[in-house]
Formats: structure tokens, sequence, C-alpha cells
């Protein structure tokens, strides 16, 4: 009746180019005193400064979207871009590498934002001008292209075309794999990334079987990096579990996939208390996704639990930081609100949901493109919750305005944001 939450791993499916972990953010003050500077010098000296002034704008515009502000880090990256363009148009040769670096991170801030068109657009510019030198020197750019296809193929899983994200990421990983043979130490990293990438696009093809496989290599290189650095790859193998832990359970491998999740959230929680600036989100997701394995096996009171951390540690993120948070706490809401049902506590389960409905409806008004499937789904738990506490009109309500949200939305809304493939029950 209840469609419960498995999330993907932070990002890396979907976002996150070549699996990386949660970035570094480096300080905005000193970034935004460097840009000032070049902004000054470039307006007395611009064939000397104009280059440094991108440059700084790009980082700003990185840091900028790490602290969860989308509209300002997109302001600095269009200016970035902007300046990139008229350097590459005077000479090329020298500045079209620049100007597709910020055609890509550019498409990365649109796509935050949710302006999925444009961020497309953005990045099959950036690929063609990577391909470009990619053709011509390879071992300068392959990396590059590299990146630019993997981030290529999120777009276009974005707007529904999975086929063509699936040629892309299949493009991306032969790359990265030819130079991962020649240069292991340098590039086994980006191909456990792209290996990840390449398995949410399998996922979304329902081609399972490929999926586990991609996921567990993707893995296994993560595990082995991070046994001889942990501090750079534990984050990236974490995240890498939390994703074969959703691929074990879609193949109802439930043990496995619960030891998986279980591995990662002990991870997590050990960098949430050493970094919890950096790893307090990555730790609530893990254990979202832990709640929902302990579900799936009957264990529902460890599952709520565990949910009801998720709930606590977001719920606080999400007080800092709505714009960036507010989704997540939602999504565990939702959860919750499940477990509860389960456990027939249908009274504090109902005003759980409440909460989460009132969230997406807040989030659809600012950005209906992203969040109405997830509203809709928000719904149709709320009206699950209603029916059986004798409350028949209003769950008639909320089932109805979920089944016009249903219809209005255009096929390329595949599975929502946090969504599983497929789902379970708490």
């Amino acid at each position: 009746m209840r469609g419960r939450r498995r999330e993907a791993g932070f990002g890396w499916v979907q976002r996150s180019p070549l699996g990386a972990g949660p970035p570094a953010v480096p300080s905005r003050r000193l970034i935004e005193q460097a840009a000032s500077i070049y902004r000054q010098l470039a307006g007395t000296q611009p064939g000397a400064f104009l280059p440094d002034l991108a440059g700084s704008l790009n980082n700003l515009s990185i840091c900028l979207a790490a602290l969860g502000r989308r509209e300002e880090a997109l302001a600095a990256i269009e200016q970035a871009a902007d300046i990139h363009r008229q350097l590459a148009d005077a000479r090329p040769d020298a500045f079209l590498p620049d100007l597709a670096m910020s055609l890509l991170n550019l498409s990365g801030r649109l796509g935050d934002l949710g302006r999925r068109e444009e961020a497309l657009t953005a990045i099959e510019q950036a690929a063609g001008i990577f391909r470009q030198f990619a053709d011509a020197r390879p071992d300068a750019f392959l990396p590059d292209l590299g990146k630019a296809l993997n981030n290529l193929s999120n777009r276009l899983g974005d707007l529904g075309r999975r086929e063509e994200a699936l040629t892309v990421i299949e493009q991306a990983s032969g790359i990265y794999r030819r130079l991962a043979d020649a240069r292991p130490d340098a590039f086994r990293p980006d191909l456990a990334g792209a290996l990840v990438n390449l398995s949410g696009r399998l996922t979304e093809l329902g081609r399972r079987e490929e999926t586990l496989t991609a996921i567990e290599q993707a893995a296994g290189i993560y595990s082995q990096l991070a046994d001889s650095q942990p501090g750079a790859f534990l984050p990236r193998l974490t995240g890498a579990l939390l994703n074969l832990s959703g691929r074990l359970a879609e193949l109802g491998g439930r043990e496995e996939a619960l030891t998986a999740i279980e591995q990662a959230a002990g991870i997590f929680r050990k960098l949430a208390d050493a970094r919890p600036d950096l790893f307090r989100p990555e730790f609530a997701l893990s254990l979202n996704n832990l709640s929902n394995c302990l579900a799936e096996l009957g264990r529902r009171e460890e599952a709520l639990a565990a949910i009801e951390e998720a709930v606590t540690i977001r719920r606080q993120l999400a007080d800092a930081r709505p714009d960036a948070f507010l989704p997540d706490l939602a999504a565990s809401l939702v959860n919750l609100s499940n477990c509860l049902a389960a456990l027939e506590r249908r009274e504090e389960a109902l005003p759980v949901i409440e909460q989460a409905v009132g969230i997406y409806r807040q989030l659809v008004d600012a950005r209906p493109d992203v969040f109405r499937p997830e509203f809709a789904l928000s719904l149709n738990n709320l009206s699950g919750h209603l029916a059986p506490l004798g409350r028949r009109e209003e769950a008639l309500a909320a089932i109805e305005e979920a089944v016009t949200i249903r219809r209005q939305l255009s096929p390329v809304h595949g599975p929502t944001r946090s969504s599983p493939t497929s789902r379970c029950r708490c």
C-alpha cells in the first residue's frame, strides 16, 4: 500500500562526477576575496587577469554549491563561462578547454536548480569540445572527455533519455578502463566512479544482473584503494556499499544487502563523529537505507530506531540549511510514518506523514518540475494512513490529488529523486 523510500548512494548515481565523496568546502571568504582582487586587476589589465578572474569565479561557484547556495553558485559560474567564452573566441587553442570545463560546471549548477534542458545543452557543448581535443591529444584530454561524458549521461538520465544515457556512460567507462590499464594509480578511482554511474543507468533499464556486476567491481576497487588511503577513499567505498546494498535488495539478496548497508552505516558513523560538517548527511542517508533493509527482513523495531535517528539528523540539517536538506527530511519522514504504521502506531504515523506532505507541497511551489513526483507519492502515503483511521473522505481527497499530479507528469519523470526502483514496505 505505501511505498518506502530507498535512496541512492549520496548522489553518486545521479549527481557527483565519478563517484566522488562529499566535496571539501574551501573557505568561501578567501575565495570571494580572491575573486574581488582579480576583478579589480582584470578591470585595468584584462589581458593578464581575465583568466584568473574566471578561475576564481569557477572556484567560488563550487564553494557556494557545496554550501547549498544554488542561485549564487549559478551566477558565479555563468560569469566564469562568459569570460572563458570571450577568451576562447580570441584564442581557441588556449582557452577552449577552460570554456569546456566552465560549461561542465555550469551544467551541474543548472541541474541542481532543475533546469534540465539548459543543463543538457551546456554539457553537450563541453563534451563536444573535449572530444575534439581528445582526438588530437588523447594523453592530455581523454580524462576530461571521460568526465564530460559521465556528466552528460547524468543529464540525459534526468530527462528520461535512458538508452542514450547508458550509451554515453558506457563510453566513459571504456575510456577510464583504458586509462586505468595504463596508469592504475591515477585512474582507478575514476574508473570506479564511472562504474557506479554505469550501475545506475543499468538499474533504470531493469538490467539488474549487469547492474550488480558493475557496482561490485566499483566496490572492489574502492575497497583496495581504501586499504591504502582510507582518508581519501573510505567515503567513496561507503557510497559504493550503499548502492551495492540497493542492488542486492532488488535481486532478493536481502541478507547480503543488510550486510553491505550495515558496513556502510558503521563507516559513516565514524566519519560523522570525526567530521560532522561533511558526513552527517551521508550518515543519515545510510541510516535511512538501513531502516529499509531491516524492515524488509521483518526487524521492525530496529528499522524504526534507524529511521528515527535519520530523521533527527536530517531535521537538524534542514533547520540550518533548508534549501539543501528539506527534501531529505521529507523522504525520511515518509519512511518513519510507514515504520510507525507497521507497528500499529497509526495515530503517531499520521502527523509524521502530514508533515512530509507539507514539506513537499512547499518544495513543489518553488520547484515543481523536480518535486511533483515525490509530492504525489507522499499524498499516496497520506491517503493510506488516513483510511485505516476511518477518515475516508480525507483519504479520498489525498489520493485524488495524487492521481491528478501523476496524470500531469510527462513520461520523462522516472523514479523520484530518492525513490527505489522497486519499493518495499516497512
